[in-house]
């Protein structure tokens, strides 16, 4: 690195710590990390998200912007600006020895991922160069031989050769609008160093099924998306598909055209209690607690720390809004304390949609202010946890008829079972729950507040039960 880019951020250069007086976990370190996040919200600030329409800026009108938005949602036909519009700032704000971490949740994750790959294939061009976007993206989405001699060719001559530091990503979904859409690397990415990923357990609509790393279906195995020795799992599985002895697959493409990367990517993807936006947000109001979003995010926010991101963070912020005592985070992250017992006489029952409301008509008191905490004091992160993990789920095809239209068209469900081999079959979903793959050969990690839940009743009684079945004889539970 040279010497211009041996530089320190501190919080100092960010704020005015003078004045504000704001604590910032970590305080400085050697790099500058570049944040990029895509998030539900039609492309808007709000207050509780969607699924990750998009309008672009040409729209003015709001009749129109909600049109366009109702057609993105259908054939997500705005995709490539969010990728490109990505693109365009890490072009115009990256050097040379700069982290990039992106972030996302369902179509934003998709994105995310997406950009990732266009990174990969494309590089970074230098600022100023914004004509070349589109041309750059339409060279990465290309999968014939020219497309990716052109990449190859582009990204020598014009542009930065830059890696992932992180990818943290809520809930990928399986398609991308009612029309499916795959682009390159978005299953599997050498060029990322840590990927973590919060899985919905009790997700089970047709259109939103789980899109998981390293995974790849027919379509991006011809595109030679995963290089041997660096995908733990799927080397043999690519050696030996019948796509790889043919001349000029797209695995010898790849092989051809990508630089070695001689470490695999830190992959871990969890799986969490709760339907799609019980996961990412957007069941409940941002200022609603407790609820099941805030566990993933703990989760994700403690995974930044224990990756060394650099990500700067509000230390009261993390305490006052998320629950997380900033000395378990820096300058170590520590171990986390056993989970709270379930207890039945101190009033711990998960509770139902209309539980929540009720008591929001006749209380106005917050709902975490109640049975769990015994100090007096601020609920500590494991009595929050409890908490947010007898929360409601808000499964749309139990609220929203309209969804299981969908359920009743054939759809091609695909997933891989043990040994590597691969199930694809023409069939209705009919609300059923999501397959976990690969159970017995490498195991399945469930976060520690889904057995909470299991362990405690709803007020009649019942138990929950996950709609995506996972045997507890491999499961790895995840603090």
């Amino acid at each position: 690195m040279s010497d211009s880019h041996e530089r320190w951020v501190s919080a100092a250069t960010l704020i005015d710590t003078a004045s504000g007086e704001e604590k910032i976990i970590p305080p400085e370190h050697p790099y500058r990390t570049l944040v990029l996040c895509f998030d539900g919200t039609g492309d808007q600030f709000d207050s509780d998200a969607g699924i990750g329409t998009y309008t672009t800026p040409e729209i003015a009108t709001p009749f129109r912007a909600r049109m366009a938005k109702a057609v993105d949602e259908a054939v997500a036909w705005n995709l490539d600006a969010h990728v490109m519009g990505g693109y365009e700032f890490l072009m115009q704000n990256y050097t040379a020895g700069d982290r990039i971490c992106i972030f996302g949740f369902s179509r934003g994750a998709y994105t995310a991922r997406s950009l990732a790959g266009m990174i990969h294939k494309v590089g970074i061009l230098p600022a100023s160069n914004k004509q070349q976007v589109p041309f750059a993206y339409k060279m990465y989405t290309r999968a014939d031989e020219v497309g990716w001699q052109q990449s190859n060719a582009f990204k020598k001559a014009f542009s930065i050769d830059a890696d992932i530091d992180f990818i943290g990503v809520w809930d990928t979904v399986n398609s991308v609008g009612l029309i499916p859409r795959r682009l390159p690397f978005t299953m599997s990415n050498t060029n990322v160093r840590t990927f973590r990923h919060a899985v919905s357990l009790d997700e089970r609509r047709a259109k939103f099924k789980a899109n998981l790393w390293n995974r790849p279906d027919e379509g991006e195995a011809k595109l030679g998306l995963v290089q041997k020795g660096n995908t733990p799992g799927l080397g043999s599985a690519i050696e030996n598909h019948p796509l790889r002895q043919q001349p000029h697959s797209m695995w010898e493409l790849e092989q051809k055209y990508s630089k070695d990367r001689s470490l695999p990517t830190d992959v871990e993807e969890v799986w969490f209690a709760g339907c799609h936006c019980d996961i990412g947000g957007g069941s409940v109001s941002n200022d609603t607690k407790p609820n099941l979003a805030r566990i993933p995010l703990r989760w994700m926010i403690r995974e930044c720390f224990k990756t060394n991101t650099g990500i700067m963070f509000y230390a009261d912020m993390l305490e006052e809004i998320m629950g997380v005592d900033p000395a378990v985070l820096y300058p170590t992250v520590l171990p986390r304390p056993p989970a709270l017992k379930v207890s039945e006489e101190q009033g711990h029952y998960i509770r139902s949609i209309s539980d929540d409301a009720a008591k929001s008509k006749t209380s106005t008191e917050s709902l975490d202010e109640g049975t769990v905490t015994t100090t007096g004091q601020r609920p500590t992160e494991e009595e929050l946890e409890l908490m947010d993990a007898l929360s409601p789920i808000y499964d749309q095809l139990s609220l929203n008829w309209f969804w299981w239209i969908l359920e009743f068209f054939p759809i091609r469900i695909r997933y891989q079972s043990g040994g590597n081999s691969r199930v694809s079959y023409l069939g209705w979903n009919l609300g059923r729950g999501r397959h976990i793959p690969k159970q017995e050969t490498e195991g399945v990690k469930v976060h520690r507040s889904v057995k909470l839940r299991m362990e405690a009743r709803y007020k009649n009684g019942q138990r929950y039960v996950p709609k995506a079945s996972f045997d507890e004889r491999c499961t790895t539970w995840v603090d």
